[in-house]
């Protein structure tokens, strides 16, 4: 049998929301705590989908059943329900790039396309995951872009949500300018961002808040051991956005078994 597999805690917290997105069709229903074990193993291996062992059933079932979830928002659902909405704190945004091997290319009418969060940046051919965190380090939102935009835009995608207003957004020098600060203090909120170097008039930036910037560093870390999002192998956007999402759902459940 494969390792780390769900626990029967980790299985009843996904089987209502599972059960919530199942619509009847006059089949026999799927076991699908396995297989949503499979996709954690896919996600975690980054293997590909016909590698998938046996024990988890055919893989095509498998990834049809990914998509479905994953089309249907299910991912979303699941860490809107985990993200606690009562408390202002420190936050932290940040963006990576992620390479794309050519396979994930392949198949598209054309290459690099936006819609599938596909470009060409300095790194070459990859894709740009945004990131913000609270105060703890976990995930509150992510979003992809084509690798050569920047990170004003991922700022935009990760803030224009009905989440917690943070007291403080510590970010880095990429998201400078006159417009984010201005929207960081719109929300009754410090913008801690060190400025960049060709800027006239300057802010100080409190080192030791800005060294809670860590948080997003250490996040990303952790959501790299997800193999299937360190790098990209889906062609389309919304299933490495599934994986991504799939990688912060886990995160937070092993924390809050601490």
């Amino acid at each position: 049998m494969a390792r780390n597999l769900m626990s029967d805690d980790e299985w009843t917290f996904f089987e209502g929301f599972i059960r919530a997105v199942r619509h009847p069709n006059g089949r026999k229903p799927a076991d699908h705590r396995l297989v949503l074990d499979g996709i954690f193993w896919i996600a975690r291996t980054g293997a590909p989908w016909r590698d998938l062992p046996n024990e988890f059933g055919k893989w095509s079932s498998v990834y049809r059943q990914f998509r479905r979830w994953t089309i249907g928002g299910l991912w979303e659902d699941i860490l809107d329900a985990l993200e606690p909405r009562e408390a202002r704190a420190g936050q932290a945004a940040d963006g990576r790039q992620h390479r794309d091997p050519r396979s994930s290319s392949c198949g598209g009418r054309k290459r690099g396309t936006p819609k599938e969060a596909l470009g060409r940046s300095r790194g070459g051919f990859s894709t740009k995951i945004h990131l913000r965190v609270n105060g703890a380090g976990l995930p509150m939102r992510t979003e992809i872009t084509p690798g050569q935009d920047s990170d004003y835009t991922g700022y935009d995608l990760v803030m224009a949500d009905n989440l917690p207003q943070p007291a403080v957004l510590v970010a880095g020098g990429g998201y400078d300018s006159d417009k984010i600060r201005e929207d960081i203090e719109s929300r009754n909120a410090l913008p801690m961002i060190p400025m960049r170097k060709n800027r006239r008039v300057r802010k100080a930036v409190d080192m030791t808040i800005y060294t809670l910037r860590n948080m997003v560093e250490r996040c990303f870390n952790k959501l790299k051991n997800s193999r299937r999002l360190a790098t990209r192998y889906d062609k389309t956007a919304d299933s490495f956005l599934g994986f991504i999402d799939i990688a912060c759902i886990r995160l937070w459940l092993r924390h809050l078994s601490t």
